[in-house]
């Protein structure tokens, strides 16, 4: 069988934790930031894991990893 390829698109947004679960940054962080609150922007900047009903998903693209 062929090596598979690893999806480089999502491999740099993405990385994993000892655990084995996936690692993701939040979204809404990038622009039109002086309508957010400084809560809510705080709160944007923790890292999070990926859904349960994604990581499936994100297996497939990430074979290697």
């Amino acid at each position: 069988m062929p090596k598979l390829k690893t999806r480089r698109a999502v491999a740099k947004r993405v990385s994993v934790t000892g655990t084995g679960k996936i690692k993701r940054t939040k979204a809404n962080k990038q622009h039109i930031l002086t309508k957010k609150s400084t809560k809510r922007k705080r709160g944007l900047r923790k890292p999070t894991t990926v859904d349960a009903t994604n990581v499936k998903v994100m297996k497939k693209e990430l074979p290697y990893i």
